[in-house]
């Protein structure tokens, strides 16, 4: 079961700030929202790349890279890379050996693997490629909004030049140039970018402030944590409980985070604000993406929270229980919802948790703290035990 420390450790992301040197937004300028960010950027550029992909070594890879910058935590880029280049290495083995006791409790060999991707330089070659374009691409999108406020700024054009060859060195895969040439593809990353700015608990006063950009990454890594604690997940199962875990708040990109009283305010509310949801979807999001990607972002994004599979190519609501017992293979396509909503619940604890404990109290922090700490006691989902998890994070 993976650690109380390995949890806190992603929070400390929300910490982190970026551009710390330079005049920027004050909000979603985290490490955190960057690294969620980044792996939308991954996404796309896989799906440009096709079928070539091995999803797990993407995904895995960019949760071995998230959890190796928090280690590093803010250390500018230019010196990094240096750092990287001449002490690569070494630096990897101590970052490894930092995240070895917090990481111990994650099954599947999954730490076997990370060791494997900072050692073996061949390992997951064409999964590192795109996580580095997506980092680039992801940096760019932050630098774009910083540069206008910092022409006085020292060093503004050297980085300008730096971001841009940076870019251009990424151009070592087919789907790069896909994407470049993209128009629609580029202003989707854009959109899904204002998810960085949409606050958390937008009524409440809190530390740290997190962001529905940063939340939906904290969600797919603890999807794809509980997912490992399986009884042999099929591949897809592991792909789909990630993906469904990263976009399961797109839709609020478009509608705003529209808080759970509210919805339950008026009977049958939640049922419209899906289906307007489901509205802007379809107007806004989907004329952005290739045709052949719709029915996969859709899986993704409706009735997020039931676990579901797919039979004869029809979609069927089932339970993580049934998945375990007869759909748990690639064939089905399975997610996990109900898990997906008990990670989407534990984070939403976590920071009600984080500011309760650092002194900064208010109504409704204290309300869904107490509320969810009751309605997940003892309980256990799919065969994994919620109730230890929450019972991490008790006042």
């Amino acid at each position: 079961m993976i650690k109380k420390s390995l949890i806190s450790l992603m929070y400390e992301a929300a910490s982190i700030q970026r551009w710390n040197d330079h005049i920027r937004p004050w909000t979603g300028f985290t490490e955190l929202d960057k690294q969620a960010h980044k792996m939308f950027y991954a996404y796309v550029l896989a799906k440009c790349e096709g079928e070539s992909v091995n999803m797990i070594k993407l995904i895995e890879g960019g949760i071995f890279e998230f959890f190796h910058r928090i280690v590093l935590t803010d250390i500018k880029p230019p010196i990094y890379h240096k750092l990287v280049k001449e002490k690569g290495f070494q630096i990897d083995n101590w970052v490894l050996s930092e995240l070895e006791e917090h990481m111990d409790g994650i099954g599947g060999g999954f730490f076997e693997r990370m060791k494997k991707y900072y050692l073996d330089k061949d390992y997951a070659s064409l999964e590192k490629q795109i996580l580095k374009a997506a980092h680039y691409h992801a940096s760019n999108w932050e630098f774009k909004i910083i540069y206008p406020m910092n022409p006085q700024t020292f060093g503004i054009e050297q980085v300008k030049t730096e971001m841009a060859q940076g870019l251009a060195a990424c151009d070592t895969f087919h789907g790069f140039r896909y994407f470049a040439g993209s128009k629609y593809l580029q202003e989707f990353l854009s959109l899904i970018g204002k998810l960085r700015y949409q606050q958390r608990w937008a009524k409440a006063v809190r530390m740290p402030e997190t962001f529905v950009m940063g939340h939906m990454l904290v969600v797919a890594i603890l999807s794809y944590f509980m997912s490992l604690e399986l009884d042999n997940p099929c591949r897809k199962r592991l792909e789909n409980n990630f993906f469904s875990g990263l976009f399961h708040d797109l839709p609020e990109v478009l509608t705003r985070d529209i808080v759970s009283p509210v919805k339950n305010s008026v009977k049958g509310l939640d049922s419209i604000i899906s289906e307007i949801e489901d509205e802007q979807m379809r107007e806004v999001i989907y004329p952005l993406l290739p045709p052949a990607w719709h029915r996969e972002i859709e899986y993704y994004t409706q009735n997020e929270f039931d676990s579901k599979i797919i039979d004869d190519g029809e979609i069927n609501m089932v339970t993580s229980d049934l998945i375990n017992e007869k759909y748990n293979e690639d064939k089905y396509n399975p997610i996990d919802g109900q898990i997906i909503r008990g990670c989407d619940h534990l984070s939403a604890y976590i920071e009600a948790y984080m500011s309760l404990s650092y002194g900064i109290k208010s109504e409704q922090m204290q309300g869904g703290y107490d509320h969810l700490k009751g309605k997940y006691k003892d309980k256990v989902i799919g065969g994994i035990n919620f109730g230890e998890l929450f019972d991490y994070f008790v006042l």
